[in-house]
């Protein structure tokens, strides 16, 4: 795997993270519970990534990483457990889905949101009665992913779906850098570091993902002020 795919998988996992922020009405006494739970996570995925990146730094090394889409099957198959390299995808296969469904939970939770605000379709504001959750906006967002993924280039895709994580942790920083003090958990210079991190990412990114990025956030841009216009004015038609 290359790097630029490591540091794209990092920020979609941060971007899952982030995401379940959103379910805090879930949450018994999320103030404590969702840092708290933040916390735990970050600790075992750093932990996890760190056992992976010194095993194959030892299996193959530098240039066995470098150079492989898949460095941790070469490096299973290359040692005395190379019957294991099916496994080994079949984890991959595992966690990716896990990530997915997870990312799914999270969008859903966001997808309501946006939906109660007259964001998006009101239709999708639906919470299920038995299961609580949000039925409609999570159904619509694993057909949109699953023709992503039937149609699309998936490097493609992952690389223009950084752009928007970037920009997203963009605006978390920024917000959490006007919090009042007596909210604050966690000095300013934090949020700074993070800004900053943001724009030399997204500056590693190709020129087409971040012009795609940019019209697309103008778009919404657009039909949320169109939006607003109407709500302040019920008589005015959209253009």
């Amino acid at each position: 795997m290359s790097a630029r795919s490591e540091i794209t998988k990092k920020e979609a996992g941060a971007h899952a993270t982030a995401l379940k922020k959103a379910k805090g009405e879930k949450v018994r006494n999320p103030k404590r519970t969702i840092p708290r739970a933040i916390r735990i996570a970050l600790v075992i995925t750093v932990v996890i990534y760190a056992i992976i990146a010194v095993t194959l730094l030892a299996a193959i090394g530098p240039a066995g990483v470098a150079g492989n889409p898949a460095p941790l099957a070469a490096a299973v198959a290359n040692g005395s457990w190379a019957w294991a390299a099916p496994i080994v995808g079949v984890g991959a296969a595992v966690a990716a889905l896990g990530s997915l469904l997870a990312l799914i939970a999270g969008l859903g939770r966001t997808s309501l949101t946006m939906s109660r605000e007259h964001d998006l379709p009101h239709w999708l504001a639906a919470v299920h009665p038995r299961y609580k959750v949000p039925h409609r906006a999570e159904a619509a967002l694993a057909v949109v992913i699953c023709a992503v993924i039937a149609v699309a280039d998936l490097r493609g895709a992952i690389r223009f779906s950084s752009f928007g994580v970037l920009i997203y942790n963009q605006v978390a920083n920024i917000a959490t850098f006007t919090q009042p003090t007596t909210d604050r958990r966690y000095p300013k210079a934090l949020q700074v570091i993070g800004a900053l991190a943001c724009v030399v990412l997204v500056a590693t990114l190709p020129p087409l993902s971040v012009g795609l990025g940019i019209l697309m956030f103008a778009a919404g841009i657009i039909l949320r002020l169109i939006r607003l216009r109407k709500s302040h004015h019920p008589n005015i038609q959209a253009p």
